[in-house]
């Protein structure tokens, strides 16, 4: 694959798409960019804002055990719960050490990334939380910030140090070590490096076969997702799959298709929302949301509806794909 450039035009959409009234099919802030993306655009599928009012929404997981979402409002320090049935929104945990990225294990428990204890956590089944990763070469880690589990448990987490920067998300402090990317392993608990080459390693995903793990580099200028071969077992040959200019990605996502689906953000109105890229890096296709993306996941009853956490609102849009 060559790596790309995301700049083509971005047109802002008309500010009444987002006022309130009914939108006409096909939703214009569902773009298709290459004929590629029109199979997985649903016309008669809209962008839906499903809840608002928040500080900074991170780290979107999906329970269709419980026909649920969980996110993050870091800011205000608590993971909150979006019901399906009832759309009705609660507070599931505060205070949550201000929560960021999550996802959940093979076992179906929670795992996440706290900012203000900078270390990685798993929530039991009884509600006890077990901590998997606080220190490294016996030094605290910077503040993990999103993570992804592979299909032999292992839990690999990003740790940028974005949660020391200001008492906002967490609390200052001195990052004491490197920004990289680390492995849990699933049997005996070692935290070991693997990626150490990018400036701040943020959203991470694996590609369908898990021959490919994509990460972000969201302090790179410009903005970059880098793709790393999966061949030993761990990331090699890192190379440049796509430039975020003139914007930034965070989140990202992997359909059974191999599209990589990112959260896009800083690249104003017309190119913030979700940035969709084929297995080559070309731009296929594009969610356009009123606010910058900070991350996503697939979940609803066919794992088909996106659902994007976005500044101060949560969305989710029907989509004719399944996220893995």
């Amino acid at each position: 694959m060559s790596p790309t450039s995301a700049t083509p035009p971005y047109p802002p959409l008309p500010a009444e798409r987002w006022a309130g009234s009914p939108v006409r099919y096909p939703d214009p802030a569902v773009r298709v960019l290459d004929p590629r993306f029109e199979r997985h655009r649903i016309d008669s599928a809209a962008v839906e804002r499903l809840t608002t009012g928040y500080r900074w929404t991170e780290g979107p997981v999906w329970f269709g055990d419980h026909r649920c979402l969980l996110f993050s409002d870091i800011p205000n320090n608590r993971i909150m719960r979006w019901d399906e049935a009832t759309s009705r929104v609660d507070v599931f945990r505060a205070p949550s050490d201000f929560a960021t990225g999550a996802s959940r294990d093979r076992s179906g428990r929670l795992v996440s990334c706290e900012h203000l204890t900078r270390r990685v956590t798993r929530t039991e089944y009884d509600g006890r939380v077990t901590v998997l990763a606080d220190r490294v070469e016996g030094r605290p880690l910077n503040a993990p910030n999103d993570l992804v589990v592979s299909r032999d448990g292992a839990l690999w987490f990003t740790d940028p140090g974005y949660g020391i920067n200001s008492d906002y998300e967490g609390d200052r402090a001195d990052p004491e070590l490197p920004t990289r990317v680390y492995r849990i392993d699933p049997g005996d608990g070692t935290v070991e490096p693997v990626i150490e080459s990018l400036e701040r390693p943020n959203g991470l995903c694996f590609s369908p076969d898990e021959a490919l793990l994509y990460v972000v580099d969201s302090g790179a200028r410009p903005s970059t997702i880098e793709v790393f071969d999966m061949t030993t077992g761990r990331p090699t040959d890192g190379r440049r799959f796509v430039d975020m200019s003139p914007g930034g990605s965070d989140g990202i996502r992997c359909d059974v298709h191999g599209n990589l689906w990112a959260a896009a953000g800083g690249g104003g109105d017309g190119y913030d929302g979700v940035h969709v890229f084929a297995p080559d890096g070309t731009l296929i296709g594009q969610v356009v949301l009123p606010e910058q993306c900070s991350n996503l996941c697939f979940g609803g009853r066919r794992s088909n509806r996106l659902f994007m956490t976005a500044a101060q609102s949560v969305y989710s849009l029907y989509v004719n794909t399944v996220g893995l």
